[in-house]
């Protein structure tokens, strides 16, 4: 999960449809008034997850984007029934999976055994495009993408951003090694 790999890859994440892309359109259910669909160590799980899959390196990682809380809001309030299953389901297993390889909860977990556990469902979820629903580990992965590169920090912090474009300038120079831009 190289962070080069990923900013070339974002015009995708956030200009494709993404799997599961019909929760975002019309007569999605929302989570009932008062009824909070995930805890704070809920959301600390989604925030140590996506900093694995988007570590802070010389740019700030996920968690400095606080993609965990902006996730729970995300699944509870648009994601459909069938697909909230599906992203539940797949936090339980990833806790029974980093318990069953390697004892510990994931949160307790080095960094390079977080990697390697996400690794593996990341190459699963690939092996998995046949299926009626999407894999749940390509849910949490797109929705942490989603979610860092349309926040403030992804957007100017690890983006080029200008607030108010100036002329079009369609020859723009590109220079190897420069940022993708949020505007």
């Amino acid at each position: 999960m190289d962070r080069r790999d990923l900013l070339k890859m974002i015009a995708a994440a956030t200009g494709m449809a993404l799997v599961g892309g019909d929760l975002w359109a019309a007569g999605l259910k929302s989570a009932d008034a008062g009824t909070t669909l995930f805890t704070p160590s809920d959301t600390a799980f989604m925030d140590e997850i996506a900093e694995t899959i988007l570590p802070k390196t010389t740019t700030p990682g996920a968690k400095d984007a606080a993609c965990g809380a902006m996730m729970a809001v995300m699944v509870a309030d648009c994601y459909e029934l069938k697909y909230q299953t599906v992203f539940f389901d797949g936090l339980k297993t990833i806790k029974a999976l980093a318990k069953q390889q390697f004892g510990k909860d994931f949160m307790q977990l080095s960094a390079a055994q977080k990697h390697q556990l996400l690794n593996t469902l990341d190459q699963q979820a690939k092996q998995s495009i046949n299926n009626p629903l999407p894999h749940y580990f390509t849910l949490i992965k797109q929705l942490t993408l989603m979610v860092f590169f349309t926040s403030k920090v992804g957007a100017t912090e690890v983006l080029r951003y200008v607030a108010i474009p100036g002329r079009y300038d369609g020859n723009l120079p590109y220079k190897k090694g420069d940022r993708a831009w949020a505007t």
